[in-house]
């Protein structure tokens, strides 16, 4: 059975068009309410503006979805991904080669679950990161299938 975020995301995904792009969609609670969370970004980032229309647009596609997959009420937030936004696909991490990111993984390689550094490639389904281990530099490869999150990191 498809979750509520995969309804979701179906449901708006081709309404979402160039110079936007849908990064992600997450529903739960916060606080004692359900949030809907929609994440679209645009070169250069978006504007207050843009998640106003964003928000008008997206609103009427989720009342006509049927069945009504939400079984509370909700709230629709149209919102920037931020400065650390995720990486949910190859193509993500393809276009975050050359930034820093951070990467959790499902297995640890050389007893390490939790990488941060730069991704110097993506090719063959598998990540090259250079990261600090103490004061050196290393280089470590990452097969994609291991990844359980990756994100963009401010590097500090």
């Amino acid at each position: 059975m498809a979750t509520i975020v995969d309804v979701v995301t179906e449901a708006i995904a081709p309404s979402i068009q160039a110079p936007f792009e849908l990064v992600d969609v997450e529903y739960g609670k916060m606080g004692g309410d359900y949030v809907l969370s929609i994440f679209v970004d645009k070169e250069g980032g978006i504007t207050l503006q843009d998640t106003a229309d964003l928000s008008e647009l997206i609103s009427p596609i989720l009342d006509g979805i049927k069945p009504d997959p939400f079984p509370d009420q909700y709230m629709l937030e149209v919102t920037s991904p931020g400065l650390e936004r995720p990486l949910k696909t190859a193509d993500a991490v393809k276009k975050a080669v050359g930034q820093y990111i951070h990467v959790k993984l499902y297995q640890a390689i050389d007893k390490v679950k939790v990488f941060e550094g730069t991704l110097l490639s993506f090719e063959n389904d598998e990540l090259v990161l250079e990261y600090l281990d103490k004061t050196r530099k290393k280089e470590v490869t990452i097969p994609y299938q291991t990844v359980a999150k990756a994100r963009l990191a401010v590097k500090i």
